[in-house]
């Protein structure tokens, strides 16, 4: 009987098991909200240092919760300054492999340039290879890396796919998956329009991934529902997942129902009612609720009728 590897095991797990990603990677900018609706304002802490120590306070309150595990969660996003934080004495992402089972990924990309031509690029990433030097060294599975599309400008949209892509051959020649997290905001006037054009791109540059090496797809819940089966089905593709991109949770939830084959990789709205000033019963309880509704949402669906209709449409083209 042969003994997979660590990163074998990490693998199967994302390929095979139910489960969700749980998106713990908030940024600085993203960081002081989430501690508000977490019950902690801005006054407690005057320094980024004492803001980054406060919220590893909350990620490890959620990470340490007996909710957080391996049977409902396979994945965990961590921001970089995670990397070289401590659970239990542990550093984080070998807490979550070795403690709950849950593949750790780390968040690489620094923030959005400006807008132009409809979309956000990435900022450049010159520390790229040092960081993914340590991601491996520290056990890290994968990496994500996020740009924003605001308009479906043709243009723009390939530039933000090229993009992705560009960055994430530099991943995978590192040995580690990237989650590739093109995000559609749900306030673009022509969202079905712009999700259309992302798929078509996208599909053009997954024929070009080397063997034996695979990306993972984090992409706004879509208008059509089905849009993103090929990608789902795609060789090169070891999971679809989504992001909560401002929905709230039942409608993020209700829309990941209708899009069979996607799982959730949610950010704010796993948080929703967690509380610092909670007791740990509280906590837990909340934090189990939402982590049942969000497995349940990922795992327990049925085909629509609008992805049968798309399946017959392929397979009648490709017959």
């Amino acid at each position: 009987m042969k003994i997979l590897s660590v990163r074998e095991q990490q693998l199967r797990r994302i390929r095979t098991r139910p489960g969700f990603i749980a998106a713990l990677d908030q940024s600085g900018g993203s960081t002081p909200g989430a501690l508000r609706a977490y019950g902690i304002e801005e006054s407690a802490w005057s320094s980024f240092e004492q803001m980054s120590a406060i919220v590893h306070q909350m990620r490890t309150r959620i990470m340490r919760s007996p909710s957080f595990n391996g049977e409902r969660i396979l994945g965990a996003l961590l921001f970089e300054d995670t990397l070289d934080r401590e659970v239990e004495g542990r550093l984080s992402a070998e807490y979550l492999w070795y403690a709950k089972r849950v593949v750790p990924f780390v968040k690489v990309d620094k923030g959005l340039a400006d807008e132009e031509d409809g979309v956000q690029l990435m900022k450049p990433m010159p520390s790229l290879a040092a960081l993914l030097e340590r991601a491996i060294a520290r056990g890290v599975f994968g990496t994500k890396m996020r740009s924003v599309i605001r308009q479906p400008s043709p243009t723009g949209i390939r530039a933000v796919v090229d993009q992705h892509f560009e960055v994430a051959a530099r991943i995978l020649s590192a040995g580690l998956v990237p989650i590739v997290e093109p995000e559609v905001d749900i306030h673009c006037a022509e969202k079905a329009r712009a999700e259309s054009l992302l798929e078509t791109a996208m599909r053009k540059h997954l024929d070009e991934i080397p063997q034996d090496r695979w990306v993972m797809l984090k992409l706004t819940l879509p208008e059509q529902d089905g849009l993103y089966w090929q990608l789902v089905k795609h060789p090169k593709v070891l999971k679809v997942v989504a992001l909560s991109g401002g929905y709230s949770l039942a409608e993020a939830n209700a829309r990941l129902r209708r899009n069979y084959g996607v799982v959730a990789s949610f950010s704010r709205v796993l948080l929703e009612g967690l509380k610092a000033q909670q007791s740990d019963a509280e906590f837990d309880a909340a934090l189990d609720a939402t982590v049942q509704s969000i497995f349940d949402a990922s795992t327990v669906k049925q085909p629509t009728s609008a992805l049968l209709a798309l399946r017959a449409a392929i397979a009648k083209e490709c017959s």
